[in-house]
């Protein structure tokens, strides 16, 4: 099957596109988009691939499935586009890096220039329907996005996973933590980081410590 995603990847993940759960997956995914409003935009649907190569991956943080209200989505997880309101996780994200870090809120919550730096904000489920959370969930997709995490962690050194909740924090049996940093904590989310441990995690600095430690460029975040 021929998918529209980013080279490095398609080199590393060519061989789940033949399985037959992708076939399932897609003409599962092409009947919802066919027949409802679906988010992101189909273009965006590997969004988190396409502006993060493998080669050039430092840093997985791991969301559960997109935005589902419209103008939200952009296939990049806990991101919004431009000129859209932060979601309240996204806001608790912004105010951890003031407290770890010193820097102001950010005027847009579109994190495509993590991206850019080497982030991998990747939803393990890929599509959503309007206005439905999880409503794509258990359609193939975490198969598929576990097997991105797989090949990270058995093809690459020195990485950092960030593990933000229950959900990702499954995760870990993927991750060998002799090769790579883990670093998790409650979600951000209002109802879990009201209770502790989300504010005073330190994840970013932490990050990017592990990262100059291991000679990779800091993210700025």
């Amino acid at each position: 099957m021929d998918v529209k995603i980013e080279p490095s990847w398609k080199r590393q993940l060519g061989g789940e596109f033949e399985k037959p759960y992708f076939s399932q997956l897609t003409d599962f995914v092409r009947h919802e988009y066919a027949t409802g409003t679906c988010y992101p935009p189909g273009p965006l649907i590997f969004n988190a691939f396409n502006l993060c190569p493998f080669d050039k991956v430092k840093v997985v943080i791991i969301g559960q499935d997109p935005y589902h209200e419209e103008g939200q989505a952009q296939g990049l997880s806990f991101s919004v586009n431009d000129g859209v309101t932060f979601p309240p996780s996204l806001i608790n994200i912004f105010k951890e890096i003031a407290l770890d870090l010193g820097k102001p809120m950010p005027t847009s919550g579109n994190l495509t220039r993590w991206a850019e730096q080497g982030v991998l904000l990747l939803n393990a489920t890929l599509t959503v329907r309007a206005h439905q959370a999880a409503s794509h969930q258990r359609k193939g997709w975490e198969e598929f996005t576990d097997a991105a995490i797989r090949a990270l962690n058995a093809r690459r050194d020195h990485l950092v996973f960030i593990l933000w909740g229950g959900y990702a924090r499954s995760k870990k049996s993927l991750i060998d933590t002799s090769r790579h940093l883990i670093l998790e904590s409650v979600h951000p989310s209002p109802l879990s980081a009201n209770r502790g441990g989300w504010f005073g995690n330190h994840h970013f600095s932490r990050c990017n410590q592990y990262l100059a430690e291991h000679g990779e460029q800091p993210i700025e975040w």
